[in-house]
């Protein structure tokens, strides 16, 4: 490995331990983060938990896991089950879009204003270039 090659291995490295300046960027990337993941967390855990409920339901009506139970009407109780599923699935996307509305709301003036700013300086660089 010739001198170049060290050098550039150890830039490399050594950038990975060195803190990284927050560019105003970064900033506006965390908080759009901040804006989207709750809603997305509970859209993908409700969603997971539905598609769990209806495949029971599926599961006691289109195999004998109802008889190995003990249940006796197994269609009308997984029929049942299947519908509770679907409905949640169903509410799953507005529920999504109320908290994800509510969230923008909250940050809308601090995403607008970091927004703002970070296009006025490019706009101010551009013109600089000219």
């Amino acid at each position: 490995m010739n001198r170049n090659d060290q050098q550039f291995m150890a830039q490399k490295i050594r950038a990975q331990y060195m803190e990284k300046e927050s560019s105003e960027l970064d900033v506006l990337r965390r908080l759009d983060a901040r804006v989207k993941r709750p809603a997305d967390v509970l859209a993908y855990v409700l969603g997971s938990i539905s598609a769990i409920i209806m495949g029971a339901g599926m599961s006691l009506v289109m195999t004998d896991i109802g008889a190995t139970l003990g249940i006796k009407s197994a269609m009308v109780s997984g029929i049942v089950i299947g519908i509770v599923g679907m409905l949640m699935a169903i509410a799953n996307y507005p529920i999504y879009r109320r908290i994800l509305g509510g969230r923008r709301k909250k940050y809308s003036a601090e995403i607008l204003e970091l927004s703002n700013k970070i296009m006025n300086k490019e706009k101010c660089s551009a013109t600089d270039r000219i």
